[in-house]
């Protein structure tokens, strides 16, 4: 660590006119997948630009994808996705709820942590795509003193389209310091026993809410193209490795609860079940009331609050289905956050 004199921002041996420097520190840089500033046309337009231009996301060659995002997707798209986003967003606070429980969850592990460590650790967040970009809070971060940064991707489970582009992102933020602070990143925690413990505790309470227990728990997964899986992802067998350690510590049987995948976005075939044609077909099998869990996502947003609770609910209720139950995500609950805590205090280890 820098040697700094208290409250002088000087180097204790340094000549009088060297430039000031902070307290050394250890920055704890959340990362979350983004959000629109707005859910006008323009705000989301530049949203989607920047999250479908993502070559992790589509890999599609520029020249046969670019022209049909630009003409065509981004002239319709923000329209419809405004629309959504207008349905769920938090109008109190000017912002998309994903922003609101980033934000909690930011405060929560700040808190937890300060305790242990007071002001040697600085935690803070950022989003992959729209405000605040990583690029702004890696800047910050070196300029508070973080000497060392740990990131984390705020995806239990490690896809190209989700882990991997928060980290490309953090290491090209890095390459425009001068000074790069020494840099760890958070794996994937899809098996954390913390986290499990988090999910089934959630499970828990709202069974114990209902006057009715689910015939079927539908574990519902971010999708993605089957391809991908061939190509070595390993995003398909965490999310299976998941929805098995749930129902093992739950103690259900395998028919209690399902392994699905949403968000279908193309003509390429993604990973299966698709959870809209599953709950349709629960329904018309007889399953008449199921609870639906996103154990994918770290906090709730437009693909739990809007497609989960609407597209999907509705695809239930349409087929004869009668009782539909979304368990929300563990977003900033005490268990959730402990686990958050847990897999930060193993990642620090040496560091503090």
């Amino acid at each position: 660590m820098t040697d700094v004199m208290p409250g002088t921002g000087r180097l204790a041996h340094a000549p009088a006119n060297h430039p000031s420097v902070k307290a050394p520190k250890v920055g704890i840089l959340l990362a979350n997948l983004g959000t629109p500033d707005n859910y006008d046309y323009w705000s989301m337009r530049r949203y989607l630009n920047e999250f479908l231009s993502d070559k992790r996301v589509i890999d599609i060659p520029n020249w046969k994808w670019q022209p049909l995002l630009q003409l065509i997707i981004l002239t319709k798209r923000p329209f419809t996705s405004g629309a959504n986003y207008k349905l769920i967003w938090n109008h109190e606070k000017g912002e998309s709820p994903l922003m609101t429980i980033t934000k909690d969850q930011t405060a929560a592990i700040a808190a937890a942590l300060k305790d242990a460590h007071g002001d040697k650790v600085m935690v803070d967040f950022c989003m992959r795509y729209g405000n605040p970009s990583t690029e702004s809070k890696v800047r910050a971060m070196v300029a508070a003193g973080c000497e060392k940064i740990l990131f984390f991707p705020l995806y239990p489970h490690y896809a190209g389209a989700t882990s991997a582009t928060a980290n490309d992102a953090f290491f090209k933020a890095l390459t425009k310091e001068k000074r790069q602070p020494a840099v760890r990143v958070v794996p994937e925690y899809f098996d954390h026993p913390a986290y499990i413990e988090a999910l089934a505790q959630s499970v828990e309470r709202a069974y114990a809410q209902l006057d009715h227990r689910p015939d079927v728990l539908v574990a519902s997964y971010h999708g993605m193209p089957i391809r991908y899986l061939m190509e070595g992802d390993p995003y398909h067998c965490q999310c299976a490795k998941t929805t098995r350690l749930l129902r093992e510590r739950l103690g259900w049987q395998k028919a209690d609860i399902d392994t699905t995948f949403q968000s279908v976005f193309g003509r390429e075939e993604w990973l299966k079940p698709y959870t809209v044609n599953h709950v349709a077909d629960l329904a018309k099998q007889g399953k008449k009331r199921i609870a639906v869990i996103a154990p994918a996502f770290s906090a709730d947003c437009i693909e739990t609050l809007e497609e989960i609770n609407g597209e999907i609910r509705e695809s239930f209720e349409h087929a004869g289905g009668e009782e539909f139950t979304y368990i929300p995500c563990l977003n900033d609950d005490a268990a959730h956050i402990q686990a958050l805590v847990s897999a930060i205090r193993e990642n620090l280890a040496g560091w503090v």
